[in-house]
Protein backbone atom coordinates (compact mmCIF):
# COMPACT_ATOMS: atom_id res chain seq x y z
CA UNK A 1 0.00 0.00 0.00
CA UNK A 2 2.64 2.33 0.94
CA UNK A 3 4.66 1.52 -2.29
CA UNK A 4 2.30 3.16 -4.73
CA UNK A 5 1.21 6.68 -3.13
CA UNK A 6 2.53 9.73 -5.03
CA UNK A 7 2.73 11.50 -2.16
CA UNK A 8 5.21 8.91 -0.50
CA UNK A 9 8.76 10.64 0.79
CA UNK A 10 10.56 7.43 -0.44
CA UNK A 11 11.96 7.65 -4.08
CA UNK A 12 10.83 5.60 -6.60
CA UNK A 13 12.20 4.68 -9.92
CA UNK A 14 11.28 7.97 -11.66
CA UNK A 15 12.70 10.15 -8.54
CA UNK A 16 15.74 8.34 -9.40
CA UNK A 17 16.77 9.40 -12.97
CA UNK A 18 15.33 12.91 -12.08
CA UNK A 19 16.91 13.39 -8.78
CA UNK A 20 20.12 13.98 -10.50
CA UNK A 21 18.83 16.68 -12.63
CA UNK A 22 17.05 18.84 -10.11
CA UNK A 23 19.63 18.12 -7.18
CA UNK A 24 21.24 21.35 -6.26
CA UNK A 25 24.96 21.77 -6.77
CA UNK A 26 26.17 23.96 -4.59
CA UNK A 27 24.62 25.55 -1.27
CA UNK A 28 23.89 28.92 -2.52
CA UNK A 29 21.32 26.63 -5.04
CA UNK A 30 20.50 24.56 -1.84
CA UNK A 31 16.97 25.66 -0.52
CA UNK A 32 15.67 25.64 3.09
CA UNK A 33 17.41 24.46 6.35
CA UNK A 34 18.78 28.04 6.76
CA UNK A 35 20.74 26.79 10.21
CA UNK A 36 22.48 23.54 8.63
CA UNK A 37 23.42 25.69 5.67
CA UNK A 38 24.99 28.27 7.58
CA UNK A 39 26.80 26.23 9.95
CA UNK A 40 28.12 23.82 6.91
CA UNK A 41 29.45 26.84 4.44
CA UNK A 42 31.74 27.98 7.96
CA UNK A 43 33.34 24.45 8.48
CA UNK A 44 33.76 23.94 4.51
CA UNK A 45 35.46 26.88 4.54
CA UNK A 46 37.40 26.08 7.18
CA UNK A 47 38.27 22.96 5.95
CA UNK A 48 39.35 24.54 2.63
CA UNK A 49 41.92 26.82 4.20
CA UNK A 50 43.38 24.27 6.02
CA UNK A 51 43.91 22.31 2.91
CA UNK A 52 42.06 19.58 4.94
CA UNK A 53 39.31 17.09 4.15
CA UNK A 54 35.87 18.02 5.65
CA UNK A 55 34.87 16.45 9.19
CA UNK A 56 32.68 13.24 9.01
CA UNK A 57 29.08 14.31 8.84
CA UNK A 58 25.86 12.86 10.05
CA UNK A 59 22.91 13.89 8.64
CA UNK A 60 19.59 12.54 10.01
CA UNK A 61 15.96 13.20 9.32
CA UNK A 62 13.03 12.47 7.64
CA UNK A 63 12.91 10.63 3.87
CA UNK A 64 12.90 13.00 0.94
CA UNK A 65 14.42 16.15 2.16
CA UNK A 66 17.61 16.08 0.67
CA UNK A 67 20.43 13.78 2.91
CA UNK A 68 21.58 12.60 -0.03
CA UNK A 69 22.06 16.16 -1.92
CA UNK A 70 23.76 17.82 0.88
CA UNK A 71 26.31 14.52 0.40
CA UNK A 72 26.41 15.70 -3.28
CA UNK A 73 26.90 19.35 -2.28
CA UNK A 74 29.19 18.64 0.13
CA UNK A 75 31.76 16.96 -2.47
CA UNK A 76 30.78 19.87 -4.99
CA UNK A 77 31.72 22.28 -2.24
CA UNK A 78 35.18 20.47 -1.57
CA UNK A 79 35.98 19.89 -5.40
CA UNK A 80 36.54 15.82 -4.69
CA UNK A 81 34.76 12.92 -5.84
CA UNK A 82 31.71 11.43 -4.11
CA UNK A 83 31.33 7.83 -3.56
CA UNK A 84 27.65 6.65 -3.13
CA UNK A 85 26.58 3.35 -1.02
CA UNK A 86 23.55 1.86 1.75
CA UNK A 87 23.66 0.59 4.93
CA UNK A 88 21.83 -2.62 3.29
CA UNK A 89 24.32 -3.11 0.59
CA UNK A 90 27.14 -3.29 1.95
CA UNK A 91 27.12 -7.37 3.48
CA UNK A 92 30.33 -8.64 4.29
CA UNK A 93 33.59 -6.33 5.88
CA UNK A 94 35.56 -7.06 2.87
CA UNK A 95 32.70 -5.21 1.24
CA UNK A 96 33.56 -2.17 2.86
CA UNK A 97 37.27 -2.41 3.13
CA UNK A 98 37.28 -2.59 -0.73
CA UNK A 99 35.24 0.39 -0.80
CA UNK A 100 37.62 2.57 1.99
CA UNK A 101 40.89 1.09 0.15
CA UNK A 102 38.97 2.56 -3.54
CA UNK A 103 38.90 6.10 -2.04
CA UNK A 104 41.58 8.92 -2.77
CA UNK A 105 42.51 11.83 -0.73
CA UNK A 106 39.91 14.01 0.07
CA UNK A 107 37.04 11.65 -1.00
CA UNK A 108 33.22 11.46 0.19
CA UNK A 109 31.87 7.88 1.16
CA UNK A 110 28.38 8.66 1.53
CA UNK A 111 26.60 5.54 3.34
CA UNK A 112 22.61 6.19 3.01
CA UNK A 113 20.95 4.35 5.79
CA UNK A 114 23.94 3.79 7.77
CA UNK A 115 21.33 2.65 11.19
CA UNK A 116 21.62 -0.27 9.18
CA UNK A 117 25.10 -1.54 8.78
CA UNK A 118 25.92 -4.61 10.89
CA UNK A 119 27.91 -4.25 14.03
CA UNK A 120 30.72 -6.20 12.22
CA UNK A 121 30.69 -3.73 10.03
CA UNK A 122 30.44 -0.63 12.39
CA UNK A 123 34.31 -2.26 13.67
CA UNK A 124 35.78 -1.59 10.61
CA UNK A 125 34.51 1.68 10.42
CA UNK A 126 36.01 3.03 13.82
CA UNK A 127 39.51 2.83 12.76
CA UNK A 128 38.77 4.24 9.56
CA UNK A 129 37.00 7.28 10.84
CA UNK A 130 39.48 8.15 13.61
CA UNK A 131 42.86 6.55 12.55
CA UNK A 132 42.27 6.62 8.33
CA UNK A 133 43.38 2.77 9.31
CA UNK A 134 42.24 -0.42 8.18
CA UNK A 135 42.92 -3.15 10.57
CA UNK A 136 43.06 -6.50 8.57
CA UNK A 137 43.24 -9.79 10.06
CA UNK A 138 45.22 -12.17 8.28
CA UNK A 139 45.11 -16.27 8.83
CA UNK A 140 42.67 -17.77 11.49
CA UNK A 141 43.39 -19.54 15.22
CA UNK A 142 46.88 -18.70 16.71
CA UNK A 143 48.52 -18.05 13.66
CA UNK A 144 46.09 -15.02 13.05
CA UNK A 145 47.51 -11.62 13.00
CA UNK A 146 46.39 -7.67 12.41
CA UNK A 147 47.82 -5.86 9.85
CA UNK A 148 46.68 -2.17 9.41
CA UNK A 149 46.66 -0.41 6.33
CA UNK A 150 46.62 2.96 5.99
CA UNK A 151 44.10 4.72 4.26
CA UNK A 152 43.74 8.05 2.21
CA UNK A 153 41.88 11.40 4.20
CA UNK A 154 38.30 11.19 3.73
CA UNK A 155 35.41 12.45 4.92
CA UNK A 156 32.19 10.04 5.55
CA UNK A 157 28.78 11.30 5.33
CA UNK A 158 26.33 9.12 6.75
CA UNK A 159 22.28 9.68 6.39
CA UNK A 160 19.90 8.27 8.27
CA UNK A 161 15.89 8.53 9.15
CA UNK A 162 16.07 6.37 12.50
CA UNK A 163 18.93 8.40 14.25
CA UNK A 164 17.72 6.41 17.29
CA UNK A 165 18.92 2.68 15.98
CA UNK A 166 22.68 3.96 15.28
CA UNK A 167 25.14 2.84 18.04
CA UNK A 168 26.83 5.67 20.54
CA UNK A 169 29.89 4.64 19.29
CA UNK A 170 29.25 5.16 15.80
CA UNK A 171 27.71 8.16 16.37
CA UNK A 172 30.39 9.54 18.56
CA UNK A 173 32.51 9.31 15.67
CA UNK A 174 31.07 11.91 13.55
CA UNK A 175 31.93 15.67 14.09
CA UNK A 176 29.56 17.32 12.49
CA UNK A 177 25.94 16.30 12.91
CA UNK A 178 22.38 18.07 11.37
CA UNK A 179 19.01 17.46 11.38
CA UNK A 180 17.07 18.06 8.75
CA UNK A 181 13.90 19.73 9.24
CA UNK A 182 10.08 19.65 7.02
CA UNK A 183 10.34 22.82 4.68
CA UNK A 184 8.00 25.59 5.16
CA UNK A 185 5.34 26.44 2.68
CA UNK A 186 7.75 29.07 1.15
CA UNK A 187 10.84 27.09 0.81
CA UNK A 188 8.90 24.76 -0.96
CA UNK A 189 7.52 27.10 -3.30
CA UNK A 190 10.76 28.18 -4.38
CA UNK A 191 11.88 24.65 -4.42
CA UNK A 192 8.52 24.26 -7.44
CA UNK A 193 9.66 27.08 -9.37
CA UNK A 194 13.21 26.02 -9.80
CA UNK A 195 12.65 22.66 -10.46
CA UNK A 196 10.19 23.72 -13.44
CA UNK A 197 12.59 25.73 -14.55
CA UNK A 198 14.70 22.67 -14.82
CA UNK A 199 11.87 20.85 -16.38
CA UNK A 200 10.89 23.62 -18.99
CA UNK A 201 7.77 23.98 -17.35
CA UNK A 202 5.86 27.48 -17.01
CA UNK A 203 4.48 27.79 -13.26
CA UNK A 204 2.73 30.82 -12.30
CA UNK A 205 3.08 31.78 -8.60
CA UNK A 206 -0.33 30.54 -7.28
CA UNK A 207 0.01 27.28 -9.41
CA UNK A 208 3.59 27.25 -7.12
CA UNK A 209 1.93 27.43 -3.57
CA UNK A 210 -0.55 25.29 -4.62
CA UNK A 211 2.13 22.66 -5.10
CA UNK A 212 3.95 23.58 -1.91
CA UNK A 213 1.06 23.44 0.19
CA UNK A 214 0.01 19.69 -0.77
CA UNK A 215 3.77 18.43 -0.41
CA UNK A 216 3.84 17.28 3.12
CA UNK A 217 7.34 19.53 3.50
CA UNK A 218 8.83 17.32 1.43
CA UNK A 219 11.04 18.72 -1.63
CA UNK A 220 10.98 15.31 -3.57
CA UNK A 221 6.82 15.02 -3.13
CA UNK A 222 6.88 18.67 -4.20
CA UNK A 223 8.78 17.52 -7.25
CA UNK A 224 7.25 14.66 -7.32
CA UNK A 225 3.49 16.32 -7.93
CA UNK A 226 4.70 18.84 -10.04
CA UNK A 227 5.55 16.51 -12.79
CA UNK A 228 1.94 14.77 -12.57
CA UNK A 229 0.34 18.33 -12.54
CA UNK A 230 2.32 19.24 -15.61
CA UNK A 231 1.19 16.10 -17.19
CA UNK A 232 -2.58 16.96 -16.62
CA UNK A 233 -1.72 21.32 -17.70
CA UNK A 234 -0.38 19.21 -20.85
CA UNK A 235 -2.85 17.10 -22.23
CA UNK A 236 -5.35 20.00 -21.65
CA UNK A 237 -3.66 22.17 -23.70
CA UNK A 238 -2.49 24.65 -21.49
CA UNK A 239 0.70 27.00 -21.61
CA UNK A 240 1.06 27.48 -17.87
CA UNK A 241 0.39 25.54 -14.66
CA UNK A 242 -1.68 28.13 -12.73
CA UNK A 243 -3.37 27.72 -9.26
CA UNK A 244 -6.86 26.76 -10.55
CA UNK A 245 -5.11 24.17 -13.01
CA UNK A 246 -3.25 22.55 -10.41
CA UNK A 247 -5.93 22.53 -7.81
CA UNK A 248 -7.96 20.58 -10.17
CA UNK A 249 -5.07 18.16 -11.82
CA UNK A 250 -4.45 17.40 -7.40
CA UNK A 251 -8.25 16.89 -6.95
CA UNK A 252 -8.14 14.57 -9.36
CA UNK A 253 -4.69 12.82 -8.26
CA UNK A 254 -6.93 12.64 -4.55
CA UNK A 255 -4.02 14.60 -2.64
CA UNK A 256 -6.00 17.19 -0.97
CA UNK A 257 -4.70 20.77 0.91
CA UNK A 258 -3.31 19.38 3.56
CA UNK A 259 -1.05 16.57 1.19
CA UNK A 260 -2.85 14.04 2.54
CA UNK A 261 -4.10 11.08 0.23
CA UNK A 262 -6.76 8.48 0.53
CA UNK A 263 -4.23 5.62 2.54
CA UNK A 264 -4.21 8.81 5.71
CA UNK A 265 -7.63 9.91 5.40
CA UNK A 266 -8.08 5.93 5.89
CA UNK A 267 -5.97 5.45 8.78
CA UNK A 268 -7.68 8.80 10.46
CA UNK A 269 -11.19 7.54 9.66
CA UNK A 270 -10.12 3.93 11.10
CA UNK A 271 -8.89 5.53 14.39
CA UNK A 272 -12.64 7.77 14.55
CA UNK A 273 -14.80 5.56 13.44
CA UNK A 274 -14.07 2.29 14.65
CA UNK A 275 -11.79 3.33 17.85
CA UNK A 276 -13.83 6.70 18.54
CA UNK A 277 -11.14 9.08 18.01
CA UNK A 278 -8.50 6.74 20.13
CA UNK A 279 -6.57 6.25 22.04
CA UNK A 280 -5.85 2.68 20.19
CA UNK A 281 -2.59 0.51 20.29
CA UNK A 282 -0.25 0.65 17.23
CA UNK A 283 -0.41 -3.20 16.78
CA UNK A 284 -4.27 -2.80 17.20
CA UNK A 285 -4.58 -0.21 14.84
CA UNK A 286 -1.93 -1.52 11.94
CA UNK A 287 -3.88 -4.74 11.96
CA UNK A 288 -7.42 -2.57 11.58
CA UNK A 289 -6.00 -0.86 8.62
CA UNK A 290 -3.82 -4.01 7.39
CA UNK A 291 -0.73 -2.54 7.38
CA UNK A 292 2.71 -3.90 9.39
CA UNK A 293 3.06 -2.18 12.29
CA UNK A 294 6.71 -0.69 11.48
CA UNK A 295 5.60 0.74 8.17
CA UNK A 296 2.82 2.64 10.21
CA UNK A 297 5.14 3.97 12.22
CA UNK A 298 8.15 5.05 10.07
CA UNK A 299 5.87 5.61 7.01
CA UNK A 300 2.62 6.87 7.61
CA UNK A 301 2.43 8.37 10.66
CA UNK A 302 5.47 11.37 10.85
CA UNK A 303 3.80 13.46 8.81
CA UNK A 304 0.25 13.30 10.82
CA UNK A 305 2.18 14.26 13.80
CA UNK A 306 3.95 16.68 12.25
CA UNK A 307 0.68 18.38 11.47
CA UNK A 308 -1.22 18.02 14.57
CA UNK A 309 -3.38 15.57 13.10
CA UNK A 310 -2.49 12.31 15.10
CA UNK A 311 -1.23 12.22 18.68
CA UNK A 312 0.94 9.32 20.39
CA UNK A 313 -0.48 8.79 24.32
CA UNK A 314 1.29 6.37 26.62
CA UNK A 315 -2.29 4.40 25.59
CA UNK A 316 -1.82 4.34 21.95
CA UNK A 317 -2.46 6.85 18.96
CA UNK A 318 -5.18 9.58 19.48
CA UNK A 319 -7.03 11.20 16.63
CA UNK A 320 -7.01 15.23 17.15
CA UNK A 321 -9.71 17.88 16.64
CA UNK A 322 -7.90 19.39 13.75
CA UNK A 323 -8.36 16.07 11.75
CA UNK A 324 -11.90 15.78 13.01
CA UNK A 325 -12.62 19.48 11.07
CA UNK A 326 -10.75 18.25 8.40
CA UNK A 327 -12.23 14.64 7.50
CA UNK A 328 -15.66 16.57 8.31
CA UNK A 329 -15.19 18.83 5.91
CA UNK A 330 -16.67 22.77 5.92
CA UNK A 331 -20.34 21.14 5.67
CA UNK A 332 -19.66 19.71 9.16
CA UNK A 333 -20.23 16.06 7.49
CA UNK A 334 -17.52 13.33 6.84
CA UNK A 335 -18.88 13.91 2.75
CA UNK A 336 -17.34 17.64 3.11
CA UNK A 337 -14.96 18.30 0.54
CA UNK A 338 -11.31 18.24 1.63
CA UNK A 339 -9.92 20.15 -0.69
Amino acid sequence: MADDRLVRAEPDGEDAGLDSSLRPRTLAEYVGQAPVKENLAVFLQAARQRREPLDHVLVYGPPGLGKTTLAHVIANEMGVEIRVTSGPSIERAGDLAAILTNLHDGDVLFIDEIHRLGRVLEEVLYPAMEDFALDLVIGSGPAARTVRLDLPRFTLVGATTRSGLLSGPLRDRFGIVHHLDYYGLDDLTTIARRSAGILGARLEPGGAVEIARRSRGTPRVANRLLRRVRDFVQVAGEDAISARAAAEALERLRVDRFGLDEVDRRLLSVVLEKFDGGPVGLGTLAAAIGEDPGTLEEIYEPYLLQIGFLDRTPRGRRVTRLAREHLRGPGGSSSGSLF
